[in-house]
């Protein structure tokens, strides 16, 4: 019996202490272990964002010249280049055209953005001068100057003409109506005090050949990389000579404001006829852009065209004449800012004129 008691008492004080216990942490704000739990809400998760996509494609449109000319390879493979190098940013087409005169009103109605031209032409687009006076193309840009084009003033080797005052009175073939040759041909002889003291004949390459061949005419202004095809078969049947154009005479043109003429030599032997060096002008083969083409896509087509000279210079011989060291000898008309960031960034000094 007293055993029973004693457990009961036990039992009393557990049970008062379980009591105090409960009443203790009510009073500090402890739930008793009974309590539902409130449940922990999951964590916030922000959508991952998707990926900026890439810019879309610049679309160039690369105008040449005609299928048997030196632009028309260039362009082709230049487009080629373009589309393997710019990863993605470039989507570039070449296409025929009329060369220069043709490719500079294409720019200026936005069927082509970037051309191949002849930096006279360039000169006279951007003045809006000769054949483009009334039309003058604002929009054009320089980007680089690639190869001469050689100024040949042929004559028969029995013509007895020596020099640029012989052909006073003479009958000279000045290049097709609306040329860059014509233009050319015109300035040349007005600085040499020749223009009106000689008879003009408008007439192509292979027309002025063979009038050279036939005696019809006495000289004749051919603009093109030597040797040149007509000449050469030409002189193949009938031995020529090219007339010299001296140093004094470039340096007049050059303070007329006609910086697109460089000086240049033709060797001996270039010619069946030809028996000495000759002196003579050249002008230049160019690319020209418009002005509203993205800066990095101009720095871009620069960047691959001579970080992989090689491979232009694979498609047609004449690209062996383009170089980084002379892309802006001769260049006429201001530059894109695109290029002249590629310039200054290969440490080549830009001159205050061709800065825009």
């Amino acid at each position: 019996m007293a055993s029973r008691n004693v457990v009961i008492a036990v039992a009393v004080v557990v049970l008062v202490i379980l009591a105090a216990m409960a009443l203790l942490l009510a009073q500090r704000g402890v739930a008793p272990t009974t309590s539902p739990t409130t449940p922990t809400p999951s964590p916030v998760t922000s959508p991952t964002p998707s990926p900026t996509p890439p810019p879309a494609p610049y679309e160039l449109k690369i105008f040449t010249g005609g299928t048997g000319g030196v632009y028309y390879p260039l362009g082709t493979k230049l487009a080629d280049m373009l589309n393997k190098y710019s990863g993605g940013r470039i989507k570039a087409t070449a296409s025929t055209s009329g060369a220069s005169v043709a490719n500079a009103r294409a720019l200026a109605q936005g069927d082509a953005n970037l051309i191949f031209i002849q930096n006279d032409i360039a000169f006279y687009a951007y003045k809006g001068i000769y054949m483009f006076e009334g039309s003058r193309v604002e929009v054009i840009r320089g980007v680089a100057v690639l190869y001469p084009e050689i100024i040949q003033i042929v004559v028969r080797a029995d013509s007895g003409i020596k020099s640029l005052k012989d052909l006073e009175g003479k009958i000279v073939a000045v290049g097709a109506p609306g040329s860059g040759t014509a233009v050319e041909a015109e300035i040349i002889l007005r600085a040499a005090g020749l223009w009106d003291k000689i008879t003009p004949q408008y007439l192509d390459f292979r027309q002025a050949a063979e009038s050279l061949k036939l005696g019809t005419v006495h000289a004749a202004f051919i603009v093109a990389g030597i040797p040149t095809a007509a000449v050469q078969e030409l002189a193949a049947t009938t031995p020529v000579n090219l007339v010299s154009i001296p140093q004094d005479l470039h340096s007049k043109l050059v303070a007329q404001g006609y910086r697109f003429f460089i000086p240049v030599t033709v060797p001996k032997g270039t010619y069946p006829g030809m028996t000495e060096d000759v002196q003579t002008l050249a002008v230049l083969a160019m690319l020209a852009v418009r002005a509203d083409v993205p800066d990095d896509v101009v720095y871009t087509i620069l960047d691959i065209m001579f970080t992989y000279i090689g491979e232009l210079r694979a498609a047609h011989a004449r690209a062996e004449a383009i170089s980084l060291e002379k892309a802006l000898e001769g260049m006429p008309i201001p530059l894109h800012p695109g290029a002249i960031k590629y310039y200054r960034a290969k440490g080549i000094t830009v001159p205050p004129e061709l800065q825009p």
